[in-house]
């Protein structure tokens, strides 16, 4: 008999307690490291981590925030979904914020947590609490795994869920008596998962409006990356000679200094744009609620979204046309219709006007990057670190006012390099961030920047890069504010309370009673040698960079 003709074999039968069979689906989707913080109602999870074959890496941090957050960001980096493993109660509530996070990111995210007993459900034992409700709102599916053989079932549909398109955060808890109790069932075959064919009329009318337009600009989002068609866009942009712009996790798809890439210029591309296609990131506060251009009496600019799933196309915005589906399928066949017109289009001139709008902010940009103002202007710092960051470096954006400069300065030369809070905006994701990032890309350089503020938030898991012997490379543009608030603050009512925080705060101190090393940094001079000392280390090092409190970012919104 041909192979063809044989019977589909069947999936072999796992069996053990809840905890063995949970760890056995998370290593079947992809998953190598658990990030947890020791809660009893979990112990079995931890049980067949240790004993699964091989062991399944645990990492354990001093806050369940870190845990949640470093799986967001491994789930971002690595685009499988990352493990947070929470005790019942606070354990969970704890890490909400990242789930959070990760909903409005799209990061693929499993968090399973620890559920009071089944058997006394009712009856006020410890950390009783009913928490998918709680979570449901943030996250793309919360439940309860009422039973050891839910399991199985359970986590399989969990993983799956977080990695389909749209992507995003997936809530299971088990109660404490099942998860020690035993099951068996088959044992998970997780498929491939691609997102539906875009609708070839809608790729037909985007085509039809990108070979009309004379002054188009494209903008890139984490979706891309996300949903792995990153060389599909660099494709689309260099082989259309299209200007982009990218965003988030879309940082570095078009490699910094590309001649295409006109962030630079990113107020005259997109106020002087007859079309804008914004692909793999919502029409948020970041880009204007899909409005652009306008002003001074000028037409706005015609706006496309292409999104991965139907759901992620924008509602409120006024578009042109929209297509949802497999970026990569989307891009494509994009690319190709486009290719197919009548008279390519010659966006060359409109090129050239940006690339001149990019070289003349580069020269300004000179001067605050060698600042040598006192106290420090902190976008000195970045023209010390910039030269210094690898094309593999890995960057990590934790707080208000001083990341602001990053996201000005930096520009990744690879994708799935850059990693922020996304559009929720919350501090405090740093460390876990970093953590995930030093496992996800052991030879690669973790640069953490960090605001003053954000540190307060996670600083204390530096204990856990010590522990674990993953060295990062901190940086703290430190103004002894809360910069974001204090500047508008003043400017709606002429003075500003619960602003300041202690001035000048020794927090390479806090690190090195940590068992990590730093330095404190107050000559703009001394900058450059205190990140080569940091890079060299070899540990968990912090350079805290006194930065002038009046040398606030210039911003056009507050997020509103």
């Amino acid at each position: 008999m041909s192979d063809a003709a044989l019977p589909p074999s069947e999936p072999a039968e796992i069996k053990g307690h809840a905890g063995e069979l949970a760890v056995a689906v998370a290593r079947a989707h992809g998953v190598e490291t658990m990030f947890t913080l020791s809660g009893a109602h979990v112990f079995p999870m931890y049980d067949g981590a240790v004993k699964a074959n091989p062991p399944m890496r645990l990492l354990d941090v001093r806050h369940e925030q870190t845990a949640a957050f470093a799986a967001e960001a491994t789930g971002k980096l690595t685009r499988v979904p990352g493990l947070a493993v929470l005790t019942a109660g606070p354990g969970v509530t704890n890490g909400v914020s990242a789930i959070a996070q990760a909903q409005f990111a799209g990061s693929p995210m499993v968090v399973v947590g620890g559920r009071a007993p089944a058997n006394r459900w009712g009856s006020g034992s410890l950390q009783e609490l009913d928490q998918p409700p709680i979570v449901a709102s943030v996250s793309k599916l919360a439940r309860t795994l009422h039973t050891a053989g839910d399991v199985l079932p359970g986590l399989d549909e969990a993983f799956t869920v977080a990695r389909s398109s749209h992507r995003g955060p997936v809530f299971v808890d088990v109660p404490m008596d099942e998860l020690f109790s035993s099951a068996s069932g088959p044992a998970p075959a997780p498929g491939v998962t691609r997102g539906a064919d875009p609708d070839p009329d809608a790729i037909t009318r985007i085509a039809g409006l990108l070979a009309g337009a004379s002054r188009p600009v494209l903008i890139l989002g984490t979706d891309v990356w996300a949903d792995r068609a990153e060389e599909a866009a660099l494709r689309f942009v260099e082989e259309l000679g299209l200007p982009a712009i990218t965003n988030g996790m879309g940082r570095g798809l078009v490699p910094g200094g590309h001649p295409l890439l006109v962030t630079k210029a990113r107020g005259a591309a997109l106020n002087g744009s007859d079309l804008v296609v914004v692909i793999g990131t919502p029409l948020d506060f970041r880009l204007g609620y899909g409005v652009f251009g306008g002003k001074d009496g000028n037409t706005p600019a015609r706006v496309v979204h292409v999104a991965d799933s139907p759901e992620q196309v924008s509602r409120h915005a006024d578009l042109a046309a929209s297509v949802s589906g497999d970026l990569t399928a989307v891009l494509d066949g994009l690319q190709a219709a486009v290719e197919r017109a009548p008279r390519r289009p010659d966006w060359s001139p409109w090129v050239a006007d940006l690339r001149d709008t990019v070289a003349a902010a580069t020269e300004r940009d000179a001067a605050l990057l060698g600042a040598e103002a006192d106290p420090i202007h902190p976008a000195r710092i970045y023209g010390e670190l910039v030269p210094r960051l690898a094309d593999d470096s890995v960057v990590i954006g934790d707080g208000g006012d001083f990341v602001s400069f990053a996201g000005k300065f930096v520009e990744p030369k690879r994708p799935g390099s850059w990693l922020d809070p996304g559009p929720y905006g919350c501090l405090g994701a740093g460390l876990g961030s970093a953590i995930a990032a030093r496992l996800a890309r052991p030879s690669a350089q973790v640069v953490l920047l960090l605001g003053d503020g954000a540190a307060g938030f996670s600083l204390m898991d530096v204990d856990t890069l010590v522990r674990h012997d993953l060295p990062v490379v901190m940086v703290m543009g430190n103004n002894s504010a809360w910069g974001l608030e204090k500047g508008p603050m003043q400017m709606l009512y002429g003075y500003d309370v619960i602003a300041d925080l202690a001035p000048r705060t020794a927090y390479d101190e806090v690190v090195r009673a940590l068992g990590g090393a730093g330095e404190t940094v107050t000559d703009p001079r001394q900058i450059g040698g205190a990140l080569d000392r940091a890079f060299e280390s070899g540990v968990p090092y912090l350079v805290n960079v006194i930065t002038d409190v009046e040398a606030a970012y210039p911003r056009a919104t507050f997020g509103n």
